[in-house]
């Protein structure tokens, strides 16, 4: 699989840590790629991500979609019930 990187910053930053790491430009974008991700986890569980999604698009979730459904439901919609 290709990545076409077309954006300099982002290529010199790349190739920067690459360096800095001593590994090739692909295990720089990996290495690069894991630790932003584990950052971000860090930063806000799952529950808040959804929180600030949802503020930032003008989502309100009544009390009704805070009830999980039933189990005939579930049944129902994978049709096992």
């Amino acid at each position: 699989m290709t990545i076409n990187v077309n954006n300099r910053e982002a290529d010199e930053l790349t190739r920067t840590f690459a360096r800095i790491a001593g590994v090739g430009i692909t295990d720089a974008i990996v290495i690069a790629m894991k630790e932003a991700i584990e950052r971000r986890r860090r930063v806000e569980t799952p529950i808040q991500t959804a929180a600030r999604i949802r503020r930032k698009h003008g989502v309100v979730l009544h009390d009704s979609a805070k009830k999980p459904l039933a189990k005939d439901a579930f049944d129902e919609m994978w049709n096992e019930g």
